[in-house]
């Protein structure tokens, strides 16, 4: 059952670099729903080929299991595009309500983070996204074009980026990283798959996290912050660019990451370190592994959570 509240995303228009940096950019704490004027446009390579290849699905992917992404095939990007917008097919590999979904790759996947620039020059011509980084920061800007109905799984970037919906209306629907406790994670993605008629004897602590909703429109741009979670539903045949930059220092992100989706080095270390001690308290009875665990997350609450507990009383004292 869908028991959450939905909360509408801030939206703000005509917004240039001064505005997103000193009015936007600093509210690292909220998503920010920005509406561009300026149409995109896709027209010059229909005829033309994707680089990467294009998957099609049976139905909504969940990210979890090994199971759901039955087939890839490269396609003339003219078929690919046909059958991505037919609700039924007469062609088809699976079934005849098959789902098709393209994701750009970099030349080298294994290596390169996706550039429209490179795969798809000719597109790159037409799409004109507002500078709010600086060039250096820039990490990927990935081409994406999904059948009416396909829902992406829940989950996080440890990268801002920016959505850019150039054709077809989506839903999109956000969660606070202060709400990762109430999402059940498995990596960087959330193991409730149906977020609308959720399952809450299974997942009861999903009802807690507060969820944010907004449509896009041709047209419009999102701001998703980084670690902010994040699922997808297209509700018509749509196409959208997603730009990525870095905002931690260079050396935070791993190297041999082309997908921009592996966690900080740090965090990566420090969640290894805690697997491993994780491993030591098996060597205790189980009364003493709990009592234990349960002052470790004490620990790890004092001090994960003092700034922003101090943050907090700051800003009560400043407006009391």
């Amino acid at each position: 059952m869908d028991c959450q509240e939905k909360l509408e995303v801030p939206v703000y228009t005509d917004v240039d670099r001064e505005t997103f940096l000193r009015d936007i950019y600093p509210l690292v704490t909220r998503v920010i729903y920005i509406y561009i004027k300026q149409p995109f446009i896709l027209s010059r390579a229909e005829g033309g080929r994707p680089r990467g290849q294009s998957a099609c699905v049976p139905r909504a992917q969940d990210g979890l299991s090994n199971n759901i992404i039955l087939y890839f095939r490269t396609l003339p990007f003219d078929k690919f595009i046909q059958r991505a917008e037919e609700a039924k097919h007469s062609d088809f590999f699976i079934s005849e309500d098959e789902s098709y979904y393209l994701r750009s790759l970099g030349e080298d996947a294994r290596k390169e983070p996706a550039d429209l620039r490179k795969q798809f020059p000719e597109l790159a011509e037409d799409f004109h996204i507002p500078q709010f980084f600086e060039p250096e920061q820039f990490f990927s800007s990935v081409f994406r074009i999904s059948s009416p109905g396909l829902q992406l799984w829940t989950h996080y970037d440890i990268m801002d980026n920016l959505l850019a919906q150039v054709t077809g209306r989506k839903r999109v629907v956000l969660y606070s990283p202060k709400d990762a406790l109430y999402l059940y994670l498995t990596g960087d993605k959330s193991e409730v798959l149906d977020i609308d008629t959720t399952d809450l004897q299974l997942y009861p602590e999903f009802v807690k996290a507060s969820r944010y909703e907004c449509i896009l429109e041709p047209g419009d741009l999102l701001f998703i912050p980084a670690l902010w979670f994040h699922n997808t539903l297209a509700l018509q045949f749509g196409v959208g660019v997603n730009v990525f930059w870095r905002h931690l220092p260079p050396e935070s992100y791993d190297k041999k990451d082309p997908y921009g989706n592996k966690d900080p080095v740090a965090a990566s270390r420090a969640l290894q370190s805690l697997e491993r001690t994780l491993g030591i308290l098996e060597e205790l009875p189980p009364d003493y592994q709990d009592f234990y665990a349960r002052r470790m997350v004490l620990r790890i609450q004092s001090r994960a959570y003092l700034r922003q507990t101090m943050e907090a009383s700051q800003e009560n004292s400043d407006t009391a």
